[in-house]
């Protein structure tokens, strides 16, 4: 492979994560490279190679502009990005979770509250990666949680009542109006969930409530989230 050729990982609707080869990509003339860039949706033409197919054509279908001229932006997408990565199954369909991509990429652009369009995504993404949180009622003694303030388990995979919770280690209080919130993300869809009003510190808790469990899930941190966190006071818009 020479020094302006790449291999690229693309997402797409019926074959899930693939990889490509594109020959010449870095090259300062190449008429591909705005096509095959981060953040873009593309309809890409593959050969087909005995280790790794050659992309020989693409075509921009989105590129998501907003997303490039602005480092909180870029960073909120990569972090979508990052995770769909982590998540999504190599050469195995997953339309749900492709269609979720595309909608929040164009979410991240319109709407005004970014955090609202990365929790929804969160909870959205785990639902089609088969991880959906427990909300409703106890893991471990499978009560109906009542109003009251019950505890999160990233290990138990859900919500603990006030009983339970103290003899399971890192289980995380939560608030009866965060969990709330989450209940509503998770079974709603974007155009009611939308209409919520998240302050700092509600996202504060939310964002660290998912935050955990994905690093659970995953095993280690999300880097684009660390990344996201050190930006956050000097570049994010106020809620």
């Amino acid at each position: 492979m020479g020094e302006a050729d790449s291999i690229l990982t693309f997402f797409t609707p019926s074959l899930g994560k693939i990889q490509g080869f594109a020959r010449s990509l870095r090259k300062p003339k190449s008429k591909m490279a705005g096509h095959l860039e981060l953040l873009t949706h593309s309809q890409v033409s593959f050969a087909r190679g005995r280790n790794l197919d050659t992309i020989t054509g693409g075509q921009t279908i989105d590129s998501f502009l907003p997303l490039k001229s602005d480092l909180w932006l870029t960073s909120c997408g990569l972090y979508v990005a990052e995770l769909v990565n982590q998540f999504a199954a190599e050469h195995q369909e997953n339309l749900p979770l492709f269609q979720l991509t595309l909608d929040t990429l164009q979410r991240l652009c319109d709407e005004d509250n970014k955090d609202l369009v990365l929790r929804y995504f969160e909870l959205r993404l785990l639902d089609t990666a088969g991880y959906r949180p427990q909300l409703r009622q106890c893991v471990a003694c499978h009560r109906l949680l009542e109003p009251v303030v019950n505890s999160f388990s990233p290990s138990a995979g859900g919500m603990l009542c006030p009983d339970c919770a103290p003899s399971v280690p890192f289980a995380r209080p939560v608030p009866v109006n965060t969990l709330k919130v989450l209940r509503l993300l998770q079974g709603s869809d974007f155009a009611t969930a939308g209409r919520v009003k998240i302050d700092a510190e509600l996202n504060r808790q939310l964002e660290g409530l998912i935050g955990d469990y994905l690093k659970h899930l995953l095993e280690k941190e999300v880097k684009s989230a660390v990344w996201l966190e050190t930006l956050r006071e000097q570049y994010r818009p106020s809620l």
